[in-house]
């Protein structure tokens, strides 16, 4: 999905909101490129919902639209006087009956690539996988204290 302007991600928070929740949305919604864990978040204090722009960006479009539902549920039970935060019962039947997401995928750019390193105990051929390098000089074996040999096939996962 491509970066929408102010206008047009107005518009299509607006039909969402009218669509889900029978409510037009009426204060602010803007990117905030300084969102890092989260696709969005709602701030009751002043009725405004960031959207995490990296969102928009690296995912699909469905995706996105769950976090605008997400976030709307916030707006709407705030506004209503209702639960609005995570734990409380009325938000969470609101995600139900909207169809809203309780959690947001991560980005696939924030997702780190482990490179695991395996080496195998020479004597009992316990396998071990370790992030970091090894030095095989220094370290043995956990369970008999066999030699560990470094495993030339590594994998990455």
């Amino acid at each position: 999905m491509k970066l929408l302007n102010e206008n047009e991600l107005y518009k299509l928070v607006n039909e969402l909101s009218v669509k889900y929740f029978d409510k037009p949305f009426k204060d602010i919604i803007r990117y905030n490129n300084r969102l890092r864990t989260t696709g969005g978040r709602y701030l009751p204090s002043k009725r405004v919902i960031e959207l995490n722009p990296k969102y928009s960006m690296e995912m699909r479009e469905n995706e996105v639209i769950g976090i605008i539902k997400h976030e709307l549920c916030h707006y709407h039970l705030h506004i209503e006087g209702k639960g609005y935060k995570h734990g409380d019962r009325d938000f969470k039947n609101l995600l139900k009956t909207t169809g809203s997401p309780r959690h947001c995928n991560p980005l696939p750019s924030s997702v780190k690539k482990h490179n695991k390193h395996i080496y195998i105990c020479r004597n009992c051929s316990r396998v071990y996988k370790r992030t970091r390098r090894i030095d095989v000089n220094k370290y043995r074996c956990g369970k008999c204290r066999g030699k560990l040999l470094a495993d030339e096939g590594q994998v990455e996962v």
